[in-house]
């Protein structure tokens, strides 16, 4: 049996910016569940994060995620199973106040906000929502004495990349999971494993962090224990790093950021007339936004990199350097988490 498996949906992301809103369905209706259709698939599994913020949200983006996605899978005849994800959740220390009850309800889909195993065809798999004081007790003695040899769920695991170039410390060691064959989780936005811990990723790009960054959903076979990656050929940043000494940008082509967010790395400037030219045909091009950075002008442009850029603009970078600086008794690898899950909530205020 082949299941479906998605995370990290974040409907309402970006403040419930609409540009974002049409690239998400976009996805979903060119690609996504057509691609479920072709491969006849009957049983989905979301592991966590189907909406952005925890608090609220949209008359527009709860009608939208309702029509949209949720009644969709009722009509193609598709059970659905969502794991509830720290987003999911009203408060931080319990799920039992979530998003998901309120918005979706059990009649149309299964919700798990407690560790439980479910069988697909003659397969057990552990469900692990997001462990939280309210549910850690009942948690970890589902991780100790699950008879299950497969877990899905919504966690925090040291070691592995939030975010391109940001590693999780302060959380859940790997030991805790050893137990289990293969672990698949949701959370982190970027998709990396070590072989027994997979995260899967986001279906699509939210923030500049996932710019470059392959994105898709995935297929699990339950009897071959094969993950099978879907990709979404659809992004929504771009970066371009001029350098006219080496490139004639009178003929570059521009009609591929129409309807993307757009960076404008300044590597190299002679000719400020064609310059101009340029970035006037790129906001001709109808790009949603184009930042034009200019710090690079001291660097070769065969030195400047994706990394260079990266590190030179991220604020967490700076915030994390300025913890390791503070001379405190607090455990700054949770000052580091903190910080990192609040600016993850500010960038929604970005657009």
């Amino acid at each position: 049996m082949r299941i479906g498996i998605i995370t990290d949906t974040h409907f309402g992301a970006r403040n419930d910016n609409q540009n974002f809103n049409d690239y998400f369905y976009k996805f979903y209706e060119n690609v996504f569940f057509p691609t479920l259709k072709d491969n006849n698939i009957t049983t989905c599994v979301h592991m966590g994060d189907v909406v952005d913020r925890r608090k609220f949200i949209s008359f527009k983006t709860a009608s939208d995620f309702r029509k949209r996605f949720i009644d969709k899978f009722k009509e193609m005849g598709i059970e659905l199973h969502l794991i509830i994800g720290n987003h999911d959740t009203y408060y931080k220390n319990t799920n039992e106040v979530n998003s998901m009850d309120e918005l979706v309800g059990s009649d149309k889909c299964n919700i798990y906000t407690r560790p439980q195993v479910v069988e697909f065809d003659g397969c057990p798999i552990q469900f692990m929502p997001w462990i939280n004081v309210g549910n850690y007790e009942e948690s970890m003695t589902a991780l100790a004495s699950s008879p299950a040899q497969i877990l899905m769920g919504h966690l925090e695991v040291n070691g592995f990349e939030m975010h391109k170039g940001h590693m999780a410390e302060g959380s859940f060691d790997k030991e805790l999971f050893r137990r289990f064959d293969l672990c698949f989780s949701g959370h982190f936005h970027h998709k990396s494993d070590d072989g027994h811990i997979h995260y899967l990723g986001t279906p699509y790009e939210i923030t500049w962090s996932d710019c470059d960054d392959p994105k898709g959903f995935h297929f699990f076979d339950t009897e071959t224990r094969e993950l099978e990656r879907i990709i979404n050929p659809y992004t929504m940043h771009k970066k371009i790093f001029y350098d006219d000494t080496t490139i004639d940008y009178s003929k570059f082509d521009v009609s591929d950021f129409k309807d993307k967010y757009v960076k404008l790395i300044v590597v190299n400037k002679k000719d400020l007339y064609e310059f101009d030219k340029f970035t006037d045909r790129l906001l001709k091009a109808d790009a949603y936004e184009v930042k034009i950075i200019e710090d690079f002008s001291e660097l070769d442009a065969d030195n400047v990199s994706d990394d260079i850029v990266n590190n030179t603009e991220d604020t967490m970078t700076l915030l994390e350097k300025y913890i390791d600086q503070l001379d405190v008794t607090l455990s700054k690898d949770r000052l580091k988490n903190t910080m990192r899950s609040l600016y993850t909530e500010a960038q929604d205020l970005e657009i």
